[in-house]
């Protein structure tokens, strides 16, 4: 039987205001579901949107800041309140929250004609009062390992103000590349554990996944400094530290052992997820250093790291946190591998070995159909009760 099929009857939408991840979950997916679609229409000229950015840059900004800021709000404003034993954001506040994020979408999509400084203003007001909400329990309960999240939280949400404040694609490469240090960071310390406890549950009383906290550091310190150096200007010199970069993030997954869970689709989609950080930091090295196409590693890092990795633990939060089994209600998995074709497809377009209109194309309508498969299995669940 799937999860979904309980008592109708079950089903309300004050349950959505509940617990952080509820919301936020269904309403990145019906993002992502009538984004990418809109983006599309404008790009081939079939329709004209009101946008409060010109177009171009409204995806850009949308498709990273607008799509990835409701996706940590979903994981951080849950598991906060786990790592430091805190009441959740819920019923009114939650509220407020959400219709902040859903009003900088609302700005930026069908703002044309009106101030720039309230576009930018309700598109940056998000973030800072996520970061509020966590810090304020983190700190209390002197959880200073955490401290490192919200570091590159502000590094993002500088990337953002930098962005919109001067469109410089300088700004959104650089979120795009804290988004992967922050997929690294949560990656880092959810897909091992997660491993290591169903392997073990699997009768594997040993299953060797090691974490190696300086290989950890590491990585985080070279995100860092590849952030900083084009900002500066060294846009060679970020090609040689993409390389090192690369090579950490493959060390790290290497000591996950992921070929350990390839039968174990909640997991799998972790491990892949993350591997496209590596990927996508070889394809930002030969792009500043061999003439690679730009957006190879943009789209490998936005299909294959972002879409994927919050496609991937949405699914798993949603099961665990309404105390349901983890087991993936039916089509999911489909919609895991529709989204890693769409990456490849994207890539591979990039490099202009498909047609553009066909890749673009297709890899749109693959990363819709995994959303809208997500939507369609887990709505529900998300509008009920936790199972006892």
């Amino acid at each position: 039987m799937s999860n979904s099929q309980t008592n109708p009857s079950d089903i309300s939408l004050s349950q959505l205001f509940s617990y952080p991840f509820r919301i936020f979950s269904v309403s990145l997916a019906l993002f992502a579901v009538l984004a990418v679609p809109l983006w599309v229409g404008e790009l081939t000229g079939l329709l004209h949107l009101p946008l409060g950015l010109p177009g171009f840059f409204w995806h850009q900004h949308e498709m990273l800041f607008g799509f990835l800021s409701a996706a940590i709000a979903a994981f951080l404003l849950t598991a906060v309140c786990v790592w430091t034993g805190t009441e959740r954001t819920h019923g009114a506040p939650l509220l407020g929250l959400w219709l902040v994020w859903l009003g900088g979408r609302l700005l930026m999509g069908f703002g044309e004609g009106l101030p720039i400084w309230l576009i930018n203003g309700g598109g940056l007001l998000f973030l800072p009062l996520v970061m509020l909400d966590a810090a304020w329990r983190i700190w209390g309960a002197r959880q200073y390992r955490q401290v490192v999240i919200l570091l590159v939280l502000l590094l993002l949400w500088i990337m953002q103000a930098g962005f919109l404040l001067s469109y410089n694609e300088a700004f959104s490469a650089g979120g795009l590349l804290m988004a992967m240090t922050l997929a690294g960071i949560i990656g880092g310390r959810i897909t091992p554990a997660f491993s290591t406890g169903w392997l073990r549950q699997q009768g594997m009383a040993e299953p060797g996944i090691s974490v190696v906290p300086v290989l950890d550091r590491m990585f985080v310190a070279a995100m860092i400094i590849l952030l900083l150096l084009p900002l500066a200007g060294y846009q060679w010199w970020a090609g040689l530290v993409a390389v090192p970069a690369s090579v950490l993030m493959f060390a790290r997954l290497f000591g996950w052992k992921g070929w350990l869970v390839m039968s174990n689709p909640l997991l799998w989609i972790l491990h892949i997820s993350l591997l496209w950080i590596a990927v996508a930091l070889v394809l930002l090295a030969g792009h500043q250093l061999l003439g690679w196409p730009e957006g190879a590693w943009i789209h490998a890092a936005g299909l294959g790291v972002i879409g994927s990795l919050v496609l991937g633990v949405i699914a798993r939060v949603c099961l665990g946190h309404t105390g349901r089994a983890l087991v993936l209600p039916r089509g999911m998995v489909l919609a895991f591998v529709a989204m890693q074709v769409a990456t490849v497809i994207r890539v591979v377009t990039a490099f202009g070995l498909l047609d553009w209109s066909f890749g673009v194309s297709v890899s749109a309508v693959l990363w819709v159909v995994a959303y809208l498969i997500f939507l369609i299995r887990y709505t529900g669940i998300l509008m009920r009760p936790r199972q006892a």
